[in-house]
């Protein structure tokens, strides 16, 4: 008989994780399904198996470093040289799940189940970001069976338990040494029959029905945000749990402003004549909140001199942060006018004031000329 560290192609002396690791990889490597069935294949894995069972224990392998293998294939150590191990156990261990239900590790029985969850776009106004909203929603959601109280059996009549699987709801199918554990195929997997469905639901014990629901949008939520609404979603199975519906919200592009984080950003035109003199405009505002009807308006006070592009910053009056009680700025661009359609005395006047700043020119502006009027010169050679 083969030494169980040779076998597994270990020190005598490895650790627990080394052990674990040496296992695992031979075990994939000579697992039966993944070699077609082949017989030395089956024979190597059983023999992997074996060592496993027994260096994986800690008095097993103390024993078997000790006496070897008649340490461990005496009456304590159990049958065919497995040490009483169940290969069940073994596999759920070092594979969790992967191969605990093909060898049957875990039985799993019908019972109640949670509802699926559901998804629901929906589109929101920036004033409702803004402000918050209670909105209705319509949601197809999978409900309870009334007539039935879910059972899926007709009223009067309750469902037989499956003679194939006993209730459990699985089957097991025997390949060679190995048991496959898989769903009853007579009753799906639930446990039980239902000889006569409700005309309801015919037989599901759920029915898909439209809900409506009021929902409340937080002030602050961004676009993209997401809303958990806990047990609003699909009825569970058997009396389990609902699942929870979750609200993917998209804010609809403003016609005036840009979000900006918390800040909120528009463009407001202004007459030429208060960018030059500067003074007091109107800008629009969300202050109104969800019912502002888009004359909601802020004082805006445009500097002397302004000129297009130039913004002013108003405090505090942009969006509210959905954490915290900050809140950002509504910052406004300014995009001064250029008269169009004047009258002759407007021109006149527009004249006059072109002479005036001629004659007023800033340095800039006569240091400019003065080099246009000398390159122009060495141009012409005048």
């Amino acid at each position: 008989m083969r030494d169980y560290y040779e076998i597994l192609g270990v020190s005598r002396g490895c650790d627990e994780a080394a052990l674990k690791s040496a296992f695992r990889k031979l075990a994939m490597e000579h697992h039966p399904d993944r070699n077609g069935g082949c017989e030395e294949a089956a024979g190597r894995f059983k023999e992997i198996n074996e060592a496993y069972s027994v260096l994986s224990d800690a008095k097993k392998r103390a024993a078997y470093d000790q006496f070897g293998h008649a340490g461990v294939n005496g009456p304590q150590g159990g049958p065919g040289g497995f040490g009483g191990a169940d290969m069940n156990d073994i596999f759920s261990e070092v594979f969790g799940d992967v191969f605990g239900d093909m060898f049957g590790g875990r039985q799993r029985r019908s019972g109640p189940s949670r509802g699926q969850d559901l998804r629901y776009d929906l589109e929101i106004t920036l004033e409702q970001a803004y402000a918050g909203a209670e909105v209705e929603i319509v949601v197809p959601a999978a409900m309870t069976c009334e007539g039935c109280e879910g059972s899926g059996a007709k009223p009067g009549t309750s469902p037989t338990v499956c003679g194939s699987c006993g209730g459990a709801g699985r089957v097991r199918a025997s390949q060679g040494f190995f048991s496959i554990e898989r769903a009853c195929p007579r009753c799906g997997g639930s446990g039980r029959l239902v000889l006569d469905p409700c005309k309801d639901c015919h037989g599901h014990g759920q029915v898909r029905k439209q809900r409506t629901l009021q929902v409340r949008i937080p002030a602050g939520v961004d676009d993209g945000a997401r809303i958990r609404l806990a047990g609003e979603g699909d009825a569970g199975a058997h009396g389990g749990p609902r699942g929870d519906l979750y609200l993917f919200l998209s804010v609809i592009p403003h016609e005036l402003f840009e979000r900006d984080g918390l800040d909120l950003l528009c463009t407001v035109p202004v007459p030429m004549t208060v960018a030059a003199l500067g003074g007091d405009i109107e800008a629009p505002c969300l202050m109104g909140g969800e019912n502002c009807d888009g004359n909601c308006k802020m004082t805006v006070k445009v500097p002397e001199g302004a000129q297009t592009g130039r913004t002013v910053r108003l405090k505090g009056k942009g969006m509210p942060s959905l954490r915290s009680r900050d809140r950002g700025d509504l910052v406004v661009e300014l995009f001064v006018e250029t008269p169009t359609k004047l009258t002759a005395r407007q021109k006149e006047l527009m004249r006059e004031l072109a002479d005036l700043c001629g004659e007023q020119q800033s340095p800039k502006s006569a240091s400019f000329i003065g080099k246009a009027k000398r390159f122009w010169e060495d141009v012409t050679g005048g």
